[in-house]
């Protein structure tokens, strides 16, 4: 399931044309932006979180080489065949339909028969390095929403790096290495996506999954996107509450899925021994048949709709926003400061509109939360005075510490600003975010912070535990009392019961009928180190 698929969207009716049905209760998208509601004052507009379709967005690239003259055909030349390297009569012409292999082809929709495909020129010039720049570029910011998936004709290359820029190319930072390698060529340690985790899911890594030679699976390199986002919506995506809430308040998260431009560096072609064949390098070269990159424009959830048009993607903005990625307010709308739209609450999300501004209003608007108003001379504007409903702003707009923004509510209703009500116990005050998400300790997880992380249990907020029916098992009988002690049989004591109780009263004798100590399971020993220097458990 993509980035693209949303949580069901409860017991919401909407109009399509003038007629009132129910929206399916599925995992469906926010195709709608804005959705025309009855309520008791009659039809109104409702307005949701919302975002353009996932969509292949290999259709709207631009793609760029360098070297520019590093396709092959021009002059013609032979080379050797993929699954025979020492047959060597195959020939790239450019000026000939049949044997070109132009870049477009990296991007072949419908393609030829038997495959078609872009590639280089050969490593005539071996030693010096044969290596390219492959630059995809949008001139849009965009979200990716599924796997960057490259196909090559050739092997794999034993060295390349996939990068990315959020500035149209003026700077690049690294996404992922490839090589056979990874400590040879670019002195790191191999990893793999499975070795992440939430909490290391921004670690730029290098692998050596996708970087074989001349074999039968040797075609496909990946960019695990899904695998990255798993970490917070779980196996299969089923818990997109959970990354829609990281994404919307995570802004390095969001930003590590967002790119203007990619670009794939080739360093290596594919060698498949140790050494380069000097007397036959036609083996080597690069050649990609098929480059997959799935997202949609990024309208910072103010726009369902991204229009093509002139080669240029631009979001068709809603909320009062304008920008190619709706990312200002419109002029008369700036009553406040410009924010995206939010994914949070879920599953309805917050606009986040932008407001008309004093000077377009001609008076002051404190959306009922105030009656005076005062103008400022230095600053030549007038703001709200006594803010109530726990509201505050130069117009009252925005929610007192402690309280957040409750998206079902209009900003004139009197419960626009709701407690945060984070536990006490748990989080590390009572203030909250704009979501409503509190700061939490560590250990504890939950908007409110009153839940416990695992290898956590709650006692008077969450701790960590002594003992589990997992890795810190209790030793010679014991049994686990809620998570945070050992019950030890007569003849035992310490943490784990993990100590004969004669022992620590110098009574153990050779003919005391007891045993020596037994020796400590590795859990026993991982718990010790952990409590080693910390303060003694008292129960």
């Amino acid at each position: 399931m993509y980035l693209s698929r949303f949580l069901s969207i409860h017991a919401l009716w909407v109009t399509v044309s003038s007629v009132m049905q129910p929206y399916p209760l599925v995992w469906g998208h926010y195709d709608l932006c804005k959705t025309q509601i009855y309520t008791e004052e009659g039809k109104v507009w409702d307005y949701m979180a919302c975002q353009p379709e996932s969509t292949d967005m290999t259709k709207y690239l631009k793609v760029k080489l360098d070297p520019p003259d590093i396709t092959c055909g021009d002059p013609p030349e032979t080379f050797c065949a993929m699954g025979n390297p020492y047959m060597c009569n195959n020939e790239c012409d450019a000026s000939t339909p049949e044997l070109a292999h132009p870049p477009e082809l990296m991007f072949d929709f419908e393609g030829r028969h038997p495959s078609t495909f872009w590639q280089s020129a050969t490593w005539k010039e071996y030693p010096k390095p044969l290596q390219v720049n492959i630059t995809l570029s949008w001139s849009k910011t965009i979200e990716l929403t599924d796997n960057i998936v490259i196909t090559f004709e050739s092997g794999r290359p034993d060295q390349m790096i996939l990068e990315k820029s959020l500035d149209y190319g003026r700077t690049w930072q690294p996404y992922q290495y490839y090589a056979t390698d990874c400590l040879d060529a670019f002195h790191m340690d191999p990893k793999s996506v499975k070795d992440l985790s939430q909490h290391t899911v921004l670690e730029i890594i290098c692998t050596e999954e996708y970087s074989t030679g001349y074999t039968t699976n040797s075609k496909i390199i990946h960019f695990e996107i899904k695998d990255r986002f798993a970490f917070f919506a779980g196996p299969r995506l089923r818990n997109m509450a959970s990354l829609y809430g990281q994404l919307d308040t995570t802004k390095k998260l969001r930003d590590f899925f967002t790119v203007t431009d990619l670009r794939i560096r080739l360093l290596r072609p594919a060698v498949g021994e140790i050494f380069v064949d000097e007397l036959h390098l036609a083996r080597y070269f690069y050649a990609i048949s098929d480059i997959k990159v799935r997202g949609r424009c990024k309208c910072n959830l103010h726009a369902t709709v991204c229009v093509y048009d002139n080669s240029k993607l631009t979001c068709e903005c809603e909320h009062n926003t304008t920008g190619p990625d709706c990312g200002k307010c419109k002029k008369n709308y700036q009553g406040r400061p410009w924010s995206p739209g939010s994914y949070l609450p879920i599953p309805k999300g917050t606009a986040n509109t932008c407001i008309p501004s004093i000077s377009s209003i001609g008076n002051c608007e404190c959306f009922g939360h105030s009656n005076r108003c005062s103008y400022i001379d230095l600053l030549n504007t007038v703001i709200c005075v006594s803010c109530k409903h726990n509201t505050r702003g130069q117009h009252c707009e925005l929610c007192r510490l402690g309280y957040f923004r409750n998206a079902s509510a209009q900003l004139d209703d009197e419960n626009v600003c709701i407690e945060c009500y984070c536990n006490p116990l748990g989080s590390i005050h009572d203030r909250c975010n704009g979501s409503g998400f509190c700061e939490c300790k560590t250990g504890t997880t939950g908007p409110k912070c009153d839940e416990c992380l695992p290898g956590n249990s709650w006692h008077y907020g969450c701790q960590p535990n002594v003992c589990d029916n997992e890795l810190l098992h209790c030793q010679n009988g014991g049994t686990c009392h809620n998570n945070v002690r050992c019950l030890c049989p007569a003849a035992y004591t310490g943490i784990l019961c993990e100590k004969l109780r004669c022992e620590e009263a110098g009574s153990c004798g050779s003919d005391s009928g007891q045993g020596a100590p037994p020796q400590g399971s590795p859990a026993l020993l991982l718990l010790t180190t952990l409590l080693g220097t910390a303060s003694p458990l008292v129960f």
